[in-house]
């Protein structure tokens, strides 16, 4: 069964709907808001149609559709300079060093203080894959694709790349790092701050949020244990970001406490690895596995595919041509799918 990533629009409502709903709360980037969905899909399409080559506030949504019964099965999304219309904020984790003569030891404490020092990054996010079609690499399909997204459309993107990982919530929804700071400033469940937050944008937390740093040791042990932890959902999608280069450095979701995984854009591994290619004759024996992409904007597609390298040709498997819908003689952005 071949897949294929493809560039969202605005007919896939109903889809991307559906794939929210699924998603058990605590996911900004797909809310189930019908209304708010229908709002970024029309957000991505002007994205995809944007003239000029510089990094703006555009968000690219795209759908992982099955080739032959259009089934859809998954999305992810990538945003291309975050801070633009509203800060992005992040708590940053520090430590401070402290030293008492008279009782002659050494006090380290951590201290999270509300910043927007990643304002001008590129995102990746919003992924999800249907929980049907957890196997086969689908989910690295999702996350990689981005990366050739990526590279084919560099100028468009921020020398620096983030991704946010969904903090730790309990079965209800419920989180406990929001418990012990958001919540006492707001008078809102994690789940109604949240859903707030991916309806409204940011500006609240500006309004709001205490700009003080605030001692960890003061918070509750359920929420400092939560600090800078993936989702248990989300720990697979952590080492993939690891892979491809990119590190946790002390910057956590304000809301849940998840932590957000940093990168330089061209040191990322599908980016560095990934190359250009003219595509050769149909490939018929075995080759090897790989992450295929071609067009531009509103084009794009990407799946994996069979490969094999033939002089400066790359000749592709028969299903792979066909779900790029490209041919002999066409361009290829491909890396190895490891």
């Amino acid at each position: 069964m071949t897949y294929v990533l493809r560039a969202a629009s605005v007919d896939d409502l109903d889809a991307l709907y559906d794939l929210s709903k699924l998603t058990g709360g605590g996911f900004t980037n797909l809310p189930a808001d019908r209304d708010t969905l229908g709002s970024r899909l029309e957000r991505s399409d002007a994205s995809f149609e944007r003239e000029g080559e510089s990094p703006s506030d555009d968000l690219y949504i795209f759908m992982l559709e099955e080739v032959g019964t259009g089934a859809i099965r998954g999305t992810c999304q990538v945003f291309g300079k975050v801070g633009t219309e509203q800060p992005f904020y992040s708590y940053r984790l520090s430590t401070i060093t402290q030293k008492s003569t008279e009782l002659d030891r050494i006090f380290r404490n951590q201290l999270l203080s509300l910043c927007t020092d990643l304002e001008g990054a590129s995102e990746v996010g919003g992924l999800f894959l249907h929980p049907a079609a957890r196997a086969g690499g689908l989910g690295l399909l999702l996350a990689r694709s981005r990366y050739l997204f990526i590279k084919q459309h560099r100028p468009r993107f921020g020398d620096k790349i983030l991704a946010e990982l969904r903090g730790v919530i309990d079965e209800g929804g419920h989180s406990h790092f929001w418990d012990a700071i958001g919540g006492r400033f707001f008078g809102m469940s994690f789940p109604e701050a949240d859903g707030f937050n991916a309806i409204h944008g940011t500006q609240f937390i500006a309004d709001l949020f205490p700009k003080t740093p605030i001692y960890v040791n003061l918070l509750p042990e359920p929420a400092r244990a939560v600090i800078g932890q993936p989702h248990p959902s989300g720990r697979a999608a952590m080492r993939m970001l690891e892979k491809e280069g990119l590190t946790f450095e002390h910057y956590v979701d304000i809301f849940d406490g998840g932590p957000t995984m940093v990168g330089q854009t061209d040191n990322v591994t599908s980016i560095r690895e990934s190359d250009w290619y003219v595509v050769g004759n149909p490939l018929e024996d075995h080759g090897e596995q790989m992450l295929v992409a071609c067009g531009r904007l509103k084009s794009f597609r990407c799946c994996h595919a069979r490969g094999a390298f033939e002089g400066e040709e790359l000749r592709l498997d028969t299903d792979a041509m066909a779900a790029l819908d490209v041919e002999p003689g066409d361009r290829v952005l491909a890396v190895s799918r490891r």
